[in-house]
């Protein structure tokens, strides 16, 4: 396959940049010449955007019609089949999990309206008085990380709700973003509320800097400077992690093995860490056993389910794993021959599970996530390890103890709980996954149309001050510490 030319795309026009930067495969490759998008580029891009933003939603039509397009149509010369196997060689992702991705895609896209919905408070019982939930600016940037084609959708949701959108692709998957824009113009959206905007990391702050509400995706360095700015969200490292705290059935370490190493582990929901009152090693042992049998097969084969990386990557991993594995128990290199870097012999390199485990719950390589396979256990204990529970995207807990799901829930620093086995990424339009995106995309404005009261007078209790106030007769009654506790 011929190498593919990418220019940033601004409102439907091509504008080519002179800046040109080679993507190559996991094989070493040339796959794609990239135009990027100089700092004055994003600084125009952006005015022309803003300059025709006008907050309305696009017809609604236009999502199902864009996402069924993305799945099956050929856009901008590339077929579906195509588009898969860029995806493959530039992201290192197995075929099955490009085509997944796909399928996942179109079905939240599809949910969107839904979605939407779900996650608004229900209107207000009032012919006169209601609550608009409108954008709370007009311009959105999304800087992506690339490492899976789903997250995308999170910047649909914002074009859907009626921001104008600037998309600066992953450095090593422009094709998605790329080839869902086609979708969306091809369907009918009106080309002034989006852009396609490969960039430097220079440009892309830029972009976030100055969008009115973004979102940023990637490792804790990506992420770091955005977390306390309040238009941005941030989508760093999941460290989603499981609590086993009942007997280690062979169902229950089924279900662990599938949380760890489903899409080859690059998911943010993919386990991370397991905590456990069960023996450590016991666990680590059969978790280990479980994904030494996940095949070794080149990422293009249909039945690969492992990540595959190029020769840099791979020796950067290694040396990062050696690193970060001192002091632990190597529970997974005993069924490779002592290596989990697998030399394909077509230059790419195959990255096999991990399981390692610590002697504590709060072993700083607890809640590591590298993108691949990758878990550490360790010992647990309800009275000395509570804290260790979070930070989490998700928590998976395998318990019977209801109080401490109901703590789970309360604590801040945890997303999302799944109970039992439940997959950490299981979803329904509505259920938060980290945060309501709707809820941080608009803002509420209230309405109010003729015929509302404009008086105090038909208010209950009006006539007489504070009558139908609990504790109005007794100032202070009944107001909680108004004793002063």
């Amino acid at each position: 396959m011929a190498a593919t030319v990418i220019d940033p795309l601004v409102a439907g026009v091509p504008a080519p940049s002179s800046d040109r930067q080679l993507l190559t495969d996991v094989f070493g490759a040339a796959l794609a010449d990239v135009g990027v998008a100089p700092r004055l580029g994003a600084q125009l891009a952006l005015d022309r955007l803003r300059a025709a933003a006008d907050g309305l939603r696009p017809a609604a039509r236009i999502f199902p019609e864009a996402a069924r397009l993305f799945a099956t149509a050929e856009l901008d010369g590339e077929d579906p089949e195509a588009y898969v196997d860029r995806v493959v060689r530039s992201s290192g992702l197995p075929a099955r999990t490009v085509r997944l991705a796909v399928t996942d895609l179109v079905a939240e896209i599809e949910a969107l309206d839904r979605t939407v919905a779900a996650e608004l408070p229900p209107p207000l019982p009032s012919a006169t008085h209601r609550v608009e939930w409108v954008p709370g600016g007009r311009v959105f940037a999304a800087v992506m990380a690339g490492n899976h084609p789903l997250p995308h959708v999170s910047w649909v949701h914002a074009l859907l709700v009626g921001y104008s959108v600037l998309v600066r692709p992953g450095s090593r998957d422009p094709f998605t973003p790329r080839r869902l824009v086609a979708a969306l113009l091809a369907a009918g959206l009106p080309p002034h509320k989006l852009a396609h905007l490969p960039c430097d990391h220079r440009a892309a702050a830029f972009l976030l800097d100055s969008a009115d509400r973004g979102i940023v995706f990637g490792g804790d360095q990506a992420v770091a400077s955005w977390r306390d700015a309040r238009h941005v969200a941030t989508r760093g490292p999941g460290r989603s992690r499981a609590l086993l705290d009942t007997a280690p059935t062979p169902e229950l370490l089924d279900h662990l093995a599938t949380a760890v190493g489903y899409d080859g582990g690059t998911r943010c929901t993919n386990l991370s860490a397991v905590l456990t009152t069960a023996p450590v090693a016991r666990v680590a042992d059969e978790l280990a056993a479980r994904l030494a049998r996940l095949p070794v097969l080149p990422a293009t084969d249909p039945e690969a389910t492992l990540l595959v990386v190029g020769r840099e990557r791979a020796e950067a991993m290694r040396r990062h794993v050696a690193t970060l594995a001192d002091g632990l128990t190597d529970h997974s290199t005993p069924h490779y021959d002592g290596d989990f870097v697998v030399d394909l012999g077509d230059g790419s390199f195959l990255l096999r599970p991990l399981v390692l485990s610590a002697d504590r719950a709060d072993h700083p390589a607890v809640g590591t996530e590298l993108g691949f396979p990758f878990v550490v256990v360790a010992p647990w204990s309800a009275d000395r390890d509570a804290g260790a529970l979070g930070p989490a995207l998700v928590l998976n807990l395998l318990t019977d103890d209801d109080a401490l799901v109901s703590r789970a829930v309360r604590d801040p620093r945890i997303r999302k709980v799944t109970v039992g086995t439940a997959l950490p990424w299981d979803l329904v339009p509505g259920l938060p996954h980290d945060g309501s995106l709707t809820q941080f995309l608009l803002e509420p404005k209230g309405v109010v149309v003729p015929g509302a009261v404009v008086t105090g007078t038909d208010v209950p209790g009006a006539d007489v001050p504070g009558a139908d106030v609990p504790g109005a007769d007794v100032p202070g009654a009944d107001v909680p510490g108004a004793d002063g506790r």
